[in-house]
């Protein structure tokens, strides 16, 4: 049995992506996610304007005259969420823990994806592969996964998103839509990253806190790094501090947006403790624009 607190979380989120979805979602991800390939419908009489690529000359010869093979496109599509619930994701100064903004956005996107009638499955890992759900479709199932990302206790604190990737490339059968959700603490992935990008549609989401862009002045604190479990302490009023602090924050992110935008993975910074839907919208949106180009 679940606690209240859980069952009663599942069911505001719910409600809220479901609103979200019907409202705002479904239609640009139908859009802007077209299925994997073109498969074949049926053959009929060649009519003038028709390709001619695609006739069916066994068909053509049979019967006498033009006939041509008829394809559609393959909607079904396959959706991959790759969560990473690594202690650096327990981590919240907003309305909410990163590990909480990555349950609403995975409801968001699974009900978006059942709604038109695709699989959506789920990888969980941290500095290993935690938990792993094949796709699926239907509503239950969505709840399960929001289920997971809020009950779920991993084992592992760090964070290997090497490892996961290459797990999702080994169990892969078929291209899919890849959400992979994290705050990027971590190194070491750019190869299976860029691997992943070559063989799916590959979607960066990258979770931060205000506090890890910018630290207030309020003297001596002392810091704890989640996944280590190391201290130390700070004089946040030390301007070096501050300088050093911000000259890392913009080297990582420099960093990230150098090797998403060479491996040409559309990214989309969302703000865990605050509106994560709107930089959500806006991806979609100039995701829309761009194939109607």
């Amino acid at each position: 049995m679940l606690p209240s607190e859980i069952l009663k979380k599942i069911k505001r989120i719910e409600i809220k992506t479901t609103r979200m979805v019907n409202e705002v979602f479904s239609g640009e991800y139908h859009s802007i996610f077209r299925g994997m390939g073109m498969e074949f419908s049926e053959v009929r009489e060649y009519q003038p304007g028709d390709d001619i690529r695609n006739i069916d000359w066994n068909v053509t010869a049979r019967y006498g005259h033009p006939f041509l093979k008829v394809y559609r496109e393959e909607r079904e599509l396959n959706v991959m969420l790759i969560v990473d619930l690594s202690a650096s994701q327990r981590f919240g100064t907003g309305e909410r823990f990163k590990t909480e903004a990555a349950a609403e956005i995975t409801a968001l996107l699974s009900l978006a994806a059942i709604k038109n009638n695709d699989k959506v499955g789920l990888l969980v890992f941290t500095d290993e592969v935690e938990l792993y759900i094949p796709p699926k479709k239907g509503k239950n199932h969505v709840l399960r996964l929001i289920r997971e990302i809020l009950y779920f206790r991993p084992s592992g604190k760090r964070t290997d998103t090497a490892a996961a990737l290459e797990y999702f490339l080994g169990i892969a059968k078929k291209k899919s839509v890849v959400f992979l959700i994290s705050d990027f603490i971590d190194e070491g992935f750019e190869k299976p990253m860029g691997v992943a990008a070559r063989k799916h549609d590959l979607i960066a989401l990258k979770l931060g806190d205000t506090l890890e862009m910018k630290i207030p002045r309020t003297g001596l604190i002392r810091f704890q790094d989640l996944e280590s479990g190391a201290e130390c302490l700070v004089d946040t009023s030390s301007k070096r501090f501050k300088k050093l602090f911000q000259k890392r924050v913009i080297e990582r992110n420099r960093r990230f947006d150098n090797m998403t935008t060479r491996m040409g993975i559309d990214k989309v910074y969302i703000p865990a403790g605050g509106d994560y839907s709107t930089p959500l919208i806006r991806f979609f949106e100039m995701r829309a624009k761009r194939i109607r180009r």
